[in-house]
């Protein structure tokens, strides 16, 4: 077998895991919702991307003492991005913040700072990949601890018109060694309708921390249907999640929007 029908059957196998499984009794807020599919921005290119996620019907217990709320809450970041070579863009989320929550109002919760490698051109590619680095400073209502991580790895397939990508995400507080830390997955399988439009459906997960995942029902897992349009002028993607276990919210919205600013 060359490397390609390997990397297919690879691929393909992880995406039946992440499906198959159908992902911590109680989890934080995200401002951001979304697959990466290794596309940056261009060498010498600035970019900035809005993501608002909105729940109409979410939980109503914050996921530790004195964080915010889910239900009815609004929250999102502003993304600034810049292309520094074809393999790499370098990214900060400021402000991380909520537009509402019950019982606060509006408020800042921190910020991010992210690095991301990719194969050149992704796009050009049936076969690409890469990997996302992020660092985060939280306000004590946004995260438990001050200072948190992530590391995305990025897979997926350009089968033209379906795109199949995985993200096999992990999280960390930097306690509890390899064993602390959270697995949490997403997955996106989009058709491509023409060079403006795609639906897509997404799955987001969390199975908790890899030294012991959790029982199923208390694992969060939310499935989405998402519409993408692209233009010259603004790029828009937008959907609808609907949690599938007691420890998702049962509704989500999100909206994200974005353009080159050079």
């Amino acid at each position: 077998m060359n490397a390609l029908p390997k990397t297919l059957i690879l691929t393909f196998a992880l995406l039946a895991i992440a499906l198959a499984l159908v992902p911590k009794a109680a989890f934080a807020q995200t401002d951001e919702i979304q697959v990466y599919d290794a596309e940056i921005e261009e060498v010498g290119k600035f970019n900035v991307e809005v993501h608002t996620n909105f729940t109409p019907i979410g939980r109503t217990a914050p996921a530790f003492p004195g964080g915010i709320i889910p239900n009815h809450s609004d929250n999102g970041a502003v993304e600034w991005a810049y292309g520094v070579t074809n393999w790499m863009e370098q990214g900060l989320y400021f402000p991380v913040y909520s537009g509402y929550s019950e019982g606060r109002g509006g408020s800042l919760n921190g910020f991010k700072i992210r690095e991301l490698f990719v194969r050149p051109h992704a796009h050009d590619h049936t076969f690409f990949y890469g990997v996302n680095f992020e660092f985060s400073v939280n306000y004590k209502y946004w995260e438990p601890k001050r200072i948190t991580s992530e590391v995305r790895p990025i897979v997926g397939l350009h089968l033209h018109p379906i795109d199949i990508i995985f993200n096999p995400i992990v999280d960390t507080e930097y306690t509890g060694g390899f064993g602390g830390l959270e697995f949490v997955p997403a997955t996106r399988v989009a058709y491509n309708l023409n060079g403006t439009w795609a639906v897509a459906a997404e799955e987001y997960s969390d199975w908790g921390p890899l030294r012991h995942f959790l029982p199923l029902n208390d694992q969060f897992q939310e499935v989405w249907a998402v519409m993408d349009r692209n233009s010259k002028v603004l790029n828009i993607e937008t959907g609808i999640g609907f949690g599938v276990t007691s420890g998702a919210d049962k509704l989500t919205l999100k909206l994200m929007l974005w353009r080159d600013l050079n």
